[in-house]
């Protein structure tokens, strides 16, 4: 599985490449506006930023939610840098967009996947990846888990290189669910991140060992 953070902020963007896990990140708007990041030309620097720390896929949002909009927005985010995945919504445009994205071999990610069908037509359509948003969902109480499930059956009934990208995360079992599925990669906060590391046990153990060092070393 490939761990994605999901932000702008850059320096969780270095804290999660330092562990040596990060495979790329993912952005949007509101965690654009969330850093005061404004204006088309600051937005587009900060992308750069991001793809200088991570060798990895950074996807890249338009904004626009017409056809040549989002071909237009498209195109200049995927000239930005080698690394930059262009992030598609799914609507019917997005769809028509992906299709000519992948004619043109610019890679995309589908987002506000939140059925089987939506990650269906946007395979169909060649997206590199989908977005399934695994939290939103739970917050309807809808299993997001379940989605990953049911687009993983679809897909491997078929040849679809697109690849799951579970989004939304919000903890460390989101995460471990999504992987005992096989959902090809996962993104979320650092925080969901770093929570895989810890256990009590461990914290527990570590003391005790350092506890016993001590002792025989004082």
């Amino acid at each position: 599985m490939k761990f994605f953070i999901d932000t702008a902020n850059l320096e969780e963007i270095k804290q999660a490449n330092d562990l040596g896990i990060l495979d790329g990140v993912t952005t949007n708007p509101s965690l654009m506006a969330k850093e005061g990041i404004a204006g088309e030309s600051n937005i587009q620097q900060h992308y750069v930023n991001i793809c200088n720390i991570v060798g990895g896929d950074v996807s890249a949002e338009v904004i626009s939610t017409d056809y040549e909009g989002i071909i237009r927005e498209g195109e200049v985010l995927a000239a930005l840098h080698k690394n930059i995945v262009v992030k598609v919504p799914m609507i019917a445009d997005g769809i028509r967009a992906i299709k000519y994205f992948s004619s043109k071999g610019i890679r995309t990610n589908c987002t506000l996947i939140f059925s089987p069908g939506q990650a269906l037509l946007a395979a169909k359509a060649g997206a590199t990846y989908i977005s399934p948003f695994v939290g939103r969902l739970d917050d309807v109480s809808t299993s997001g888990v379940d989605l990953i499930a049911q687009i993983k059956a679809i897909f491997n009934n078929y040849t679809f290189d697109t690849q799951i990208l579970a989004a939304s995360v919000r903890h460390p079992m989101h995460v471990i669910d999504c992987a005992m599925i096989g959902a090809d990669v996962m993104t979320g906060p650092l925080s969901a991140i770093m929570a895989l590391a810890k256990h009590p046990l461990t914290d527990n153990g570590l003391e005790k060992f350092l506890a016993d060092y001590a002792k025989l070393n004082s």
